[in-house]
């Protein structure tokens, strides 16, 4: 019997190939490159290593590359020696990052091959780029600053709006000026409720008239004449296209004046004058003020209506009309003779109450200030203006009737869409017996505020 052919030879054969087999799929299936030469090593530091074992993968973009083979110490850290396939292509800029799989504590290394062109990784080289990972123990110690953080922001919160320790923090000093600006306000508002009232009542009426102005529907109203206006216009526009065709195809002395390129020349220079003038024009810009504030001591309230005219930036010309409560105060010196005695002079003093006066004033502008003067209240006078508060607020004075030296003084704050409100004291040195604060508001409108109320109205 040949010894080939023995059942013990035949089973012994079949099962070191069955094992043979079983090693190869191993090797085949395994996470550990080192088998057959297919891999590269390499190794860097970490300063702790917690949750890391042998054998653990190594990953790149989430797949599975390689393992690590050692973990031990060195100077102080933790050692770890991977061992990754060649085709990753580690270069010398490849970082790694420790990462946790879950919630558990179970980490894994994930590794980026580097830059595309930069120099090959020797074999058994170390990774020196070493990102830090977002782990549990990390979340949780961010949690932790945030939550002291938050605890210190309570704490400060709780000092600052209790009664001790208001001045100690921006916010308590701030929470306690609102509280006495919203006392000053309601006291004010209680103290002057009917003279507010009064002024609200006025700026209706002024609103009332425009209304009625902008919505008048007789024959002589505004919107009637707009139309028979436009109307009017667009006739004129029909004769201008008719007149232009006329002078383009040559017809008539103008279109054989425009034929000649000297006289072309010549038109071309005068309208480009004209188009400058009207340019200018165009920037000029106007507007209309209403105002209206109450006098305490006077026991009346001052209105006044002006116009502002203005060319440029930096100038302006204004005509008011005002109606004054306080009035104008005349005083004359009359003689008398009795039976030929020494005469006996009377002094006699007239007072004009709600006296009109009129203002044409010219204004300059310098920076944050203004000048005005030229004829104030039908003296001469001149005043001083002074802007802040990004141009929201101003402040005034005026000087004029230098015979009886008049001095007022006011601050106006702008709200909104043109109303403003305005207080101060009058006639401060007391000159007339006018002597009063006083407290209002008003309504300024531009030329581009007139052309959307026309736009708004209902033709």
């Amino acid at each position: 019997m040949s010894f080939l052919s023995l059942a013990e030879v035949k089973v012994g054969a079949l099962v070191v190939a069955i094992g043979g087999l079983i090693a190869f799929m191993s090797m085949q299936i395994s996470d550990d490159p080192s088998y057959m030469g297919r891999s590269k090593k390499a190794w860097f530091l970490l300063p702790n290593a917690n949750g890391l074992i042998k054998g653990s993968a190594i990953k790149s973009a989430g797949i599975p590359v390689g393992v690590i083979r050692d973990i031990r110490l060195q100077d102080g850290q933790a050692r770890i020696d991977v061992t990754v396939k060649s085709d990753v292509g580690l270069t010398r800029s490849a970082a790694v990052e420790m990462r946790a799989n879950g919630i558990l504590g179970d980490k894994h290394i994930d590794v980026n091959p580097g830059t595309i062109g930069d120099s090959e990784l020797e074999d058994g080289g170390q990774i020196v780029n070493v990102k830090s990972g977002g782990s549990l123990d990390d979340v949780m110690g961010r949690v932790g600053e945030i939550t002291n953080n938050l605890k210190e922001v309570a704490q400060n919160l709780k000092e600052a709006v209790s009664e001790d320790g208001t001045n100690k923090h921006i916010l308590g000093r701030v929470v306690q000026n609102v509280e006495k600006l919203t006392r000053d306000l309601a006291q004010m508002t209680s103290e002057n409720k009917e003279q507010i009232s009064e002024i609200v009542d006025q700026v209706h009426g002024i609103t009332s008239t425009i209304d009625e102005l902008v919505n008048d529907d007789s024959d002589t109203g505004l919107k009637k004449t707009w139309k028979k206006t436009l109307a009017r216009l667009d006739n004129s526009m029909k004769n201008i296209d008719e007149i232009t065709t006329k002078i383009n195809n040559g017809e008539g002395t103008i279109g054989k004046l425009v034929s000649d390129e000297q006289t072309a020349e010549d038109v071309s220079s005068a309208i480009e004058g004209i188009s400058g003038l009207v340019d200018s024009a165009n920037k000029i810009t106007t507007g209309i003020d209403f105002n209206s504030y109450y006098l305490n001591q006077v026991g009346g309230a001052r209105s006044a209506v002006g116009i502002t005219i203005q060319p440029g930036l930096d100038r302006y010309y204004y005509l008011g009309v005002v109606n004054d409560p306080a009035g104008v105060v005349d005083e004359s010196t009359i003689e008398t003779t009795t039976n030929g005695g020494t005469p006996i002079r009377q002094s006699e003093k007239k007072i004009y109450k709600s006296k009109v006066k009129f203002s044409l004033l010219y204004a300059k502008n310098f920076f944050d200030w203004t000048l005005r003067a030229g004829l104030m209240e039908n003296t001469g006078g001149f005043g001083v203006d002074y802007n802040f508060y990004r141009d929201k607020a101003s402040i005034s004075n005026d000087f004029y009737d230098f015979d009886q030296v008049q001095w007022r003084a006011a601050i106006n704050y702008k709200l909104f869409y043109g109303f403003y409100l305005v207080g101060g004291y009058n006639d401060i040195l007391n000159k007339r017996s006018a002597q009063s604060a006083y407290f209002g508001a008003g309504l300024y409108l531009t030329n581009d505020d007139l052309k959307l109320l026309l736009t708004k109205a209902p033709f």
